[in-house]
């Protein structure tokens, strides 16, 4: 091999060892956005330019849920204490789109000072981290983890359940952290009845596990909507983006389209609209 292929082969290398090498945490938050999602690998806050969220108005049939979350998020931004809060319930009804649209809500009021940063719930071990890099900042941050649970063998809730309370430098506080989920208590139900039968201390074998829900200050329920909200919730999108439908082919192509669903939600309600809007050859701008 001569020199030449040499230095090649050992530049390729070198190459190849910078890109499978793990980038250094950056401590530096990009300017310009209200929000981001963070990548635990590279330690990196990535801003997200459009963020997919409803208006707030169009959120129907979760008004007290709405007030409260909007109420605890105003006083954060406004420096006063507020809680961590769980949305928690039936899929399809709004859970992750109340938390986006009330932060929107909020960042218009505030003029940029509120950002939501998303985090994945397998990069939860890496909360410390990302404690780190926000913590000096004068920007206030909601943490968002969506469709939050821990099955058996899941350990990442200690550094969640250390920072939502118990951890020796505890919460900043310009952090809080919103987070939904199907379960209330955050893990399966058969889990916790098996461990309760099985475990040397049943008592003790779930206790921690159940008690990280209880370190969220507002646990918000979201029940599956009944008939009229549903055609609420289908009546506002008709009108917000100009669909062209009568009120009786309405509900009776929706019943039908919720009946093949098995279910009624704002979800499905959004589902047989994009149906309908491509039906009549309209975009959803």
């Amino acid at each position: 091999m001569t020199d030449a292929q040499t230095r090649e082969l050992m530049t390729r290398i070198a190459d190849a060892l910078d890109r499978l090498a793990p980038h250094p945490a950056t401590t530096d938050i990009p300017p310009g956005a209200d929000a981001f999602t963070w990548h635990a690998e590279s330690g990196r806050l990535d801003p997200v330019t459009e963020i997919n969220r409803l208006d707030i108005e169009q959120l129907v049939g979760i008004d007290r849920s709405r007030d409260t979350l909007l109420a605890n998020t105003r006083r954060f931004a406004e420096g006063y204490p507020a809680n961590n809060a769980l949305l928690w319930g039936s899929r399809g009804m709004g859970k992750s789109s109340l938390v986006k649209a009330v932060h929107g809500t909020i960042a218009a009021e505030t003029g940029g000072v509120l950002v939501l940063v998303e985090i994945h719930r397998e990069d939860l071990s890496s909360l410390p981290r990302l404690l780190s890099v926000l913590r000096d900042s004068e920007r206030k941050f909601i943490l968002f983890c969506d469709d939050l649970s821990f099955d058996a063998d899941d350990t990442t809730y200690k550094s969640l359940k250390a920072m939502l309370e118990g951890g020796i430098e505890g919460r900043p506080k310009n952090v809080l952290f919103y987070a939904t989920s199907n379960r209330r208590h955050l893990m399966p139900r058969d889990m916790i009845d098996n461990e309760r039968s099985t475990g040397i201390n049943p008592g003790e074998a779930v206790e921690e596990k159940v008690s990280l829900s209880d370190r969220f200050g507002l646990w918000l329920g979201f029940h599956n909507c009944d008939q009229d909200t549903f055609f609420e919730i289908l009546d506002r999108y008709v009108a917000r983006y100009g669909l062209e439908i009568d009120r009786e082919t309405l509900r009776a192509e929706a019943i039908e389209w919720s009946m093949t669903r098995g279910a009624r939600s704002g979800r499905v309600a959004w589902q047989y609209i994009q149906d309908l809007a491509g039906r009549q050859k309209k975009t959803l701008d």
